[in-house]
């Protein structure tokens, strides 16, 4: 095969720009049905506390609050002849494969969970830095035009993944073992790294570090070698007003979210009656049947209407679906009235996520692509625990109904912040930060 076969090459097809990052948010979303939904289901059927399921979630969520410093390293050090970020998600790749495997290897989980929880964590470390690699392989590679439709096939595969993972996963711990549903969804992602390792970057690149090939112009001129250029480049582009107010989008979108699906399963468990299994079931199917969703229809309606424009219908119909929930009690111990509310909010809550993480992926450098991307991404996640965090106060002071309203206010809250967001504006601004002498003229 020659080294500049241009049917392999990300920078040429966007068929398989498509099928590249379908694939691996995919890969991304197979861990995370298990470890966030699947594993501590099971641990509560099996009778641990809350303590010793927290620790599980607490030990699968922390790696995820230190993408902000592994993004960096990915952008400053890399191997050339095969891409920017494509070395980076092989590595990410195979280690998400190999944590996979060893936590399958634990015996008798449930009584070792000291060795459950660092099993966690190790998968959850190299599930981060896949996803940093991803993003900015994702940021490099896609052109602006593609960037909503790539996003919703992204946001739709990982769902997809999650609620694959979880619904299989499920089914091989109650019929087999452990070591077995576990095992199958590390295979699966080792079958999936083989996407990243036959495909380029860029034209002419090297396939394996021995191959025939060399870097491209591309990455040679986008690639910052020192550690001040590159905190300058984030610098300039975090200083902008525009840049701060799409932060705050993130930051209050996904704190409502989190907010929001905290409360939902202690409101359907304590309130409609469900069982923890019940909540789970209704959860992936609504997340499966989104992210379908989001793959066929997500990026053709901001790419038919515009981002901003859906972005807005969708916080809108969030806050009124949510308003008519706050005030219909007499409904609230039906259960198809509260797994339909469950399948409506998570199909436009994906359609919401895919919206504002295009805006999110159009206004990033390439030359700092995994790292200013994350870093939208990492105040997103700040956003989540401070969600997370008002349960406690809202639930304790409050009635459901204004729990409920409260939530709507937020996304009432997002909306106003996204029409103070000038996206050309900041795009622009971006790109121009490409041009050294035009940094001193930005306009805040």
């Amino acid at each position: 095969m020659k080294a500049n076969t241009p049917a392999l090459s990300l920078a040429d097809r966007s068929w398989l720009r498509y099928f590249t990052f379908i694939a691996l948010y995919f890969a991304e979303g197979l861990p995370m049905g298990i470890l966030f939904i699947g594993i501590p289901a099971w641990m509560a059927m099996n009778n641990k506390t809350v303590a010793e399921i927290s620790a599980f979630d607490v030990a699968c969520a922390l790696p995820w609050t230190f993408k902000f410093f592994v993004a960096p390293l990915m952008d400053r050090y890399t191997f050339l002849p095969m891409g920017r970020k494509r070395p980076w998600v092989i590595i990410c790749q195979l280690g998400l494969f190999a944590s996979l495997m060893v936590m399958a290897m634990v015996k008798d989980p449930l009584n070792h969970l000291s060795l459950l929880v660092a099993g966690g964590f190790l998968v959850s470390v190299f599930g981060a830095a896949q996803d940093a690699a991803t993003d900015g392989l994702a940021v490099d590679t896609i052109p602006p035009d593609e960037q909503a439709r790539a996003n919703a096939f992204m946001g739709g595969a990982r769902m997809i993944g999650s609620s694959f993972a979880l619904a299989l996963s499920t089914w091989l711990l109650e019929r087999y073992n452990f070591t077995v549903s576990t095992g199958t969804i590390g295979i699966m992602v080792g079958l999936i790294t083989w996407v990243p390792i036959l495909i380029r970057e860029q034209p002419g690149e090297k396939q394996l570090p021995w191959s025939a090939g060399a870097a491209s112009r591309f990455t040679q001129e986008n690639q910052i070698n020192s550690w001040r250029a590159m905190y300058r480049s984030l610098y300039m582009a975090f200083r902008l007003k525009n840049s701060f107010l799409l932060a705050l989008l993130l930051l209050l979108s996904q704190g409502a979210y989190n907010y929001f699906e905290k409360l939902l399963p202690i409101f359907a468990v304590k309130v409609t009656g469900w069982t923890h299994i019940q909540y789970s079931n209704a959860f992936a199917m609504a997340d499966l049947t989104g992210g379908i969703a989001g793959i066929l229809l997500g990026g053709w309606l901001i790419e038919r209407f515009g981002s901003k424009r859906m972005i807005y219908l969708y916080f809108f119909f969030i806050a009124a679906q949510t308003l008519v929930l706050s005030f219909v009690t007499v409904y609230w111990k039906t259960t198809p009235f509260v797994y339909s509310y469950i399948v409506i909010y998570r199909w436009v809550n994906a359609f919401a996520k895919i919206g504002v993480f295009a805006i999110a992926m159009q206004c990033c450098s390439k030359k700092v692509s995994a790292s200013q991307f994350t870093f939208y991404m990492t105040i997103g996640a700040v956003g989540s625990m401070i969600g997370a965090a008002l349960i406690s106060p809202a639930k304790n002071g409050f009635d459901w109904s204004t729990c409920f309203i409260f939530f709507a206010a937020m996304m009432l809250l997002c909306a106003v912040v996204l029409r103070g967001l000038n996206i050309k504006k900041l795009e622009d601004q971006i790109s121009a930060l490409a041009e050294p002498e035009e940094h001193a003229y930005l306009e805040v």
